[in-house]
């Protein structure tokens, strides 16, 4: 219970549509919450050089946005599946099904990650010497609407994933990313 009182403390708070609903119904002005949108999957997905996201199916956060009048900000960190390599694990994998099956069970997903050593030696689990570049977008603005028709979802979905992209696309180049390169929704 301790722990929990500590996270509560620092502004964490379970990613429930409940505790997004309590936090960006409040009557405190400036208030933001922070979405890993595509979890315990992107995680199965996060190896260095590759720039998946578990995005295009994932609409819950579009219309919690619309329900409370919350923009939407696009926000993108270069850099971030580099920290870290990951045990090769691609789809139909045995590797990959046991990963599905335990993220299935338990609802957290644990990718194979390894970094290197504490004196710099090849292995080890501390993060690899990376730079983490985040870019932050310019925000989406949301109507507020307690009853978002599936299309306004779509629309809005849609538009962030665009916004994203164009982020991603204005940016890579500055941080070592080819220009062919593309950001994928999965």
């Amino acid at each position: 219970m301790f722990r929990r009182e500590i996270l509560l403390s620092i502004g964490l708070i379970e990613s429930s549509k409940e505790s997004i609903e309590y936090v960006l119904n409040s009557n405190e002005k400036g208030r933001a919450v922070v979405i890993v949108i595509g979890g315990a999957a992107e995680a199965l997905e996060a190896h260095p050089g590759k720039h998946t996201l578990t995005l295009a199916t994932r609409k819950g956060f579009v219309r919690e946005a619309i329900k409370t009048g919350a923009h939407l900000v696009p926000v993108y960190a270069f850099g971030e599946n580099d920290i870290y390599k990951q045990i090769d694990n691609p789809e139909g994998s045995l590797l990959r099904k046991l990963q599905e099956w335990g993220k299935k069970k338990t609802g957290i997903s644990l990718p194979l990650i390894y970094g290197r050593g504490y004196f710099q030696m090849a292995l080890g689990l501390l993060p690899i010497n990376a730079s983490v570049n985040v870019v932050v977008g310019a925000p989406i603005p949301v109507v507020k609407n307690s009853n978002p028709s599936k299309t306004a979802v779509d629309e809005i979905h849609q538009m962030y994933m665009d916004q994203l992209s164009d982020l991603f696309n204005e940016h890579k180049e500055r941080f070592g990313i080819s220009k062919e390169t593309r950001l994928i929704f999965q």
